[in-house]
């Protein structure tokens, strides 16, 4: 269990870090408030993904084991 929270955390927040990243600059631009509008786009995804990692992640990692 403490392996698998430690991915959960890991794992989203480099995902949600990512993607928040990139969607806020698809979005917006290079606007001179970037930063705290990612921080917010962040802040707001991160629960979110960490919610979503720990409860399908098991299932997730079965699929890709069938198809690898």
């Amino acid at each position: 269990m403490k392996q698998r929270l430690a991915f959960t955390f890991a794992m989203s927040l480099t995902l949600s870090g990512f993607m928040s990243c990139w969607v806020t600059f698809l979005n917006l631009g290079l606007v001179p408030d970037f930063f705290a509008r990612w921080g917010h786009a962040f802040a707001l995804a991160w629960p979110v993904a960490a919610t979503i990692s720990f409860l399908f992640g098991p299932r997730v990692q079965r699929w890709a084991q069938k198809f690898a």
